[in-house]
């Protein structure tokens, strides 16, 4: 052992290696990194680091293409009146009815011009409110419907227009009933579902006129319920004036017409109750002869398998629609949202769906809802006078 190693303090006497400032050097490594980093993306302006990219030419030009590859966007408000479809021309807002509904231009004959019911725009704007005195007559008990003398109908004035419509977009009508009834029902509806759902109005309501009037502003197309004789009457009344079997034609003519002078402006009638009444071929031909007459459709509500509506409306050539199904038969939430679902698997099937149901709270609420994003799913809402003489497949 050297004497220096004995006189030297303890570690002293040996070399350090490894003294080097390495926190230093390493913030400057960092730095100079992320400097590199930033200068390269400001440079190169290329985010993305090299990734592979490939560039697609947009074609402008819709040759070969039909109004079936792009008809669901075609059905938005964006896209209205006068829109350009697949062939390159406009088309104006027209309504497509079925071969029976054969509407006659409203300025045909009288020379009154058009209806405001019946202009295009009116799709989105306030229906008629007051009758057309060209289709209405004073009765023992009010106004009542009447066909004019150049062949115009209620039903031809007070449709509500559908705008385009294409056969590749499955389409529901949905008909919500018993409205003037609870007045608090009435305004609900009135206010929460969509212009395009057509609102039957009760006989027996109160105030019916200024209901049938704020529907009408607000869009709606109308329907008037008719009590019918059910098979357990009178243990089920359906109420007051109730058509009966065993009527005949004058007291059919006499019920009739106070049913009908409650409210105006209503495109046809739908059953209420009547399991009985539309079972039977004889009453029910003299029903819908005197609704052919006066001018308006027919809506079975569909809530019996026995009825014989479609049947005779074919011999009499009455404007007719059925309903597929009873929205709210079960009005619990699951279950109305397991009929709307159910609804539009048959419009899909079908082309046209028909459901009905009643102003609950809870029918209301969920119809609102389900109607918001419907266009989204390739559907289309529909008045019921747009789902006459539908083709099933």
């Amino acid at each position: 052992m050297a004497g220096k190693d004995l006189s030297a303090p303890l570690g002293l006497g040996k070399r350090k290696y490894l003294n080097l400032p390495l926190g230093l050097i390493g913030a400057g490594v960092l730095t100079v990194l992320v400097t590199t980093g930033l200068v390269w993306v400001g440079v190169v302006d290329d985010p993305l680091g090299g990734e592979p990219t490939a560039s697609v030419p947009l074609e402008r030009s819709i040759d070969g293409l039909s109004t079936r590859d792009f008809g669901v966007v075609e059905i938005r408000p964006s896209l209205g009146e006068g829109a350009p479809v697949a062939d390159g021309q406009s088309r104006p807002t027209q309504q497509t009815l079925g071969p029976r509904f054969e509407p006659k231009p409203l300025d045909e004959g009288d020379g009154a011009g058009p209806h405001p019911a019946q202009t295009p725009r009116m799709a989105r704007d306030t229906l008629s409110i007051r009758p057309d005195a060209r289709v209405s007559q004073a009765g023992p008990h009010g106004t009542l419907p009447k066909v004019s003398e150049n062949g115009l109908r209620p039903l031809d004035i007070y449709a509500r227009p559908t705008g385009q419509t294409f056969d590749s977009i499955p389409r529901i009508a949905i008909v919500v009933g018993g409205l003037g009834l609870s007045q608090t029902g009435t305004q609900q509806a009135i206010a929460k579902l969509p212009a395009d759902i057509t609102l039957a109005f009760a006989p027996y309501g109160g105030s019916l006129d200024r209901w049938m009037q704020q529907a009408r502003r607000d869009g709606h197309e109308l329907l008037l319920q008719l009590p019918m004789e059910p098979f357990d009457y009178p243990d089920n009344d359906p109420g007051p004036h109730t058509l009966l079997v065993s009527h005949d034609a004058r007291e059919l003519d006499e019920r009739l017409s106070w049913l009908l002078s409650r409210i105006t402006n209503y495109v046809g009638v739908m059953n209420y109750m009547g399991a009985r009444y539309t079972a039977s071929e004889p009453a029910l031909e003299r029903l819908m002869d005197a609704v052919t007459r006066r001018g308006l459709m027919f809506v079975d509500d569909g809530s019996s398998s026995r009825s014989r509506a479609s049947a005779v409306a074919t011999g009499l050539r009455t404007p007719l629609s059925h309903a597929d199904l009873v929205i709210d038969d079960v009005p619990r939430p699951k279950d109305i949202t397991a009929r709307l679902l159910q609804l539009e698997g048959t419009a899909r099937a079908q082309g046209i769906a028909v459901g009905v149901a009643s102003a609950l709270p809870v029918t209301v609420e969920h119809l609102a809802k389900w109607a918001e994003d419907l266009e989204e799913r390739g559907l289309q809402l529909i008045p019921v006078s747009a789902s006459i003489d539908r083709t099933r497949g």
